[in-house]
Parts: structure tokens; C-alpha cells; sequence
């Protein structure tokens, strides 16, 4: 996802970077931004308080005020997009070296049970999510 990432933002150029698509979302700063706040305080935060903790209950994320709230659209979309490629190859790290029944353990999340491994899927379903987002955004821009 970070390679992703960081070839769409060159496909778009600088000028197009904070342009937002015609129905609403992200724009492509906004996506690197929100990604990268995602694994840092979302993703990698979760993944280490299921290893660390008996059922911890783990909080949301809400990225569309944080991308308010952070005015995401001022920030600098390349250094966005480095940090994101760090956390999640930090993220990817862990994983890797997870032992055997790591994968089971447990948290709360949404007033619902979250296995690790449920966690690890949300985290390449979003990325999904996000991919098609961007690809449709750069269709839109041309």
C-alpha cells in the first residue's frame, strides 16, 4: 500500500494534490495523511496492546474529523506518505514475528470481539478500500 501511495501522488503531481473528487472524500494529501495517522495510532497502537493485554478494549479512529481537526489539507502529502511507509513496515514487522496463537488473541473493539488476525484483515481490507478510492480520484483528475 505505500508504493501505492506514493505513485499516485507522483501520477498526480503537486498542483492536484489537495483536490478532492467530485462527490465527496479524500483528496490524495488527505488519503496519505489519514493512512498514515491509521497505523501509527490505529493499527500499530491496537496491535501491540492485543499482545501486551489481557482483552483490552480498543478505541476507533475517527478519521474524517481528525482530517479536520489536523487540517490534513495543509500538510505536506511526501512526508505524509514516508511516515505511512515507516509505520506500516514497522507494522509488518510485528506481524511477521508474531509466535504461534498470537494471531487468536483477543480485545474489544465496536462492542464486538476482535482476534489479532481479525485485526490484521481489517487493516488490508481498508487498505483496499482506500486503493480503489485513489484510483477512481486519479481517473477523475485525468
Amino acid at each position: 500500500m505505500p508504493g501505492s501511495v506514493q505513485s499516485a501522488l507522483e501520477r498526480a503531481g503537486p498542483s492536484r494534490l489537495a483536490l478532492r473528487p467530485a462527490d465527496g472524500g479524500f483528496s490524495l494529501v488527505e488519503h496519505a495523511c489519514h493512512l498514515r495517522d491509521l497505523e501509527r495510532e490505529g493499527y500499530l497502537l491496537r496491535v501491540m496492546r492485543l499482545l501486551a493485554e489481557e482483552r483490552p478494549v480498543l478505541e476507533g479512529f475517527a478519521g474524517d474529523r481528525l482530517a479536520i481537526e489536523r487540517d490534513y489539507l495543509s500538510q505536506d502529502a511526501a512526508a505524509a506518505a514516508r511516515d505511512f511507509a515507516a509505520a506500516r513496515a514497522e507494522f509488518v514487522r510485528i506481524v511477521r514475528g508474531l509466535r504461534p496463537g498470537d494471531l487468536a488473541r483477543e480485545g474489544e473493539f465496536a462492542g464486538k470481539t476482535l482476534t489479532l488476525e481479525a485485526m490484521v484483515a481489517m487493516a488490508v481490507a481498508h487498505d483496499a478500500e482506500h486503493r480503489g478510492d485513489i484510483d477512481r480520484l486519479l481517473a477523475e483528475l485525468g
